[in-house]
Parts: C-alpha cells; structure tokens; sequence
C-alpha cells in the first residue's frame, strides 16, 4: 500500500458507512437529540479518524488493520448513542483495547513501521541502490529499536508525535499528567541511546 493509497484509506471512510453499520438495513429518523448527537460524531468522525488511523497503522504495521480497528471504535461510539465527557480520549482508549485484544488472540509481533511508509518516502526522486539499502537499514533499525522499548514508552512516544496532548496521554495510558513530560524525556533519551548505541560499536 502506497502513502496516496493510505492517505485514501483514511480519506475515504467517512461518518455514513458508520451510520449504516450502525442500523443496517434501516434509516432512521432521529428526535433532534439524537440528531445533535449524529451532528457531533460526525465531526469528531471526520477530525479523529485521520489520526487514530495513524497512530494504529504505525503501532501495527498493517493499514488494514489499522482502518478496521479505528472504524471499530467510533461504530462503539455511535452505538453508545451519546458523547463521553472526553470523547477524543474515550475514543483512543477503546482503539487501544482493540489492537491489544486483537493481538493478543492472533499473538503476531506488533510491527512499528510499515513497508508503504519506507517506500513512499522513496518514491520521489528515484533513489539509488545504495540509498534503498541504507532507507531500509535505518527502518529496521528504528523498527527494532522501538519495538524493544517498554509498552509505555512506545505508545508515549507514538501517541505524542500524533499530537495528543499531556492530559490526554495521562487519561489513555493510566498516568499522572504531571509525570508525562518527564515519562517522555525519559523514553526519548532512551530511544535515543538505543538507537545509537549500535552504530557506535561500528
């Protein structure tokens, strides 16, 4: 899957494919509650999804995956028929109870870094051999150096470069907001070292 392919998987899924998972067969007309409701998620639909997509494609290495779950959690929310107090971090919570639920039953290695990812950003110019090769040694190298860090670290640090805020990292991971930015200068200067610590024994 290329990035224009993903950019389309993300683009593509739009709040009325929701609606109709949600009452299949059926249009309902709603009382203006549930209308309210319906107008709501439908922005937070179409603001959200983009990004729960990504954060899911990077810690799972599989764009599909990566939709279905990321549809899963808001098809829950509708379904729940009215807005948590904290939608953005009720919606992340779920998504990320579904990718460890979802891993646990397949018990597959999560992946950190896609394939796509690495070749589209190969795509323009055309690279040499040289610059293939070395593109695909930083990947596996950036892949194995986050894939050996604690849970907690690894999520902070995805979650975070999502744009997720102090307070909402605290809500979804369990933590105290004030221990999050010393949680992440910890995890980035461990990440860090590991990374570099193999290319320094070269």
């Amino acid at each position: 899957m290329t990035l224009s392919q993903e950019k389309g998987v993300a683009g593509s899924l739009r709040v009325e494919p929701i609606l109709a998972l949600s009452h299949p067969g059926r249009i309902t007309t709603l009382p203006d509650s549930a209308s309210s409701f319906r107008d709501q998620f439908a922005v937070l639909f179409n603001e959200e999804f983009p990004r729960a997509f990504r954060y899911l494609d990077r810690v799972s290495g599989d764009p599909d995956l990566a939709a279905d779950l990321a549809q899963e959690s808001f098809v829950r929310l509708y379904r729940r028929g009215a807005m948590p107090d904290e939608p953005r971090v009720w919606l992340l919570t779920v998504a990320m109870n579904l990718f460890r639920n979802t891993m646990s039953s397949r018990s597959r290695h999560a992946r950190l870094l896609t394939e796509a990812r690495a070749q589209s950003s190969l795509s323009d110019p055309s690279p040499s051999a040289s610059e293939v090769r070395e593109a695909h040694e930083v990947r596996d190298h950036v892949r194995a150096t986050l894939d050996g860090m604690p849970e907690r670290d690894r999520h902070l640090l995805l979650l975070r470069a999502e744009g997720y805020s102090y307070r909402e990292l605290a809500a979804a991971l369990g933590l105290h907001e004030a221990s999050v930015g010393t949680l992440l200068a910890r995890a980035r200067a461990a990440f860090r070292a590991s990374y570099q610590e193999p290319l320094d024994a070269r």
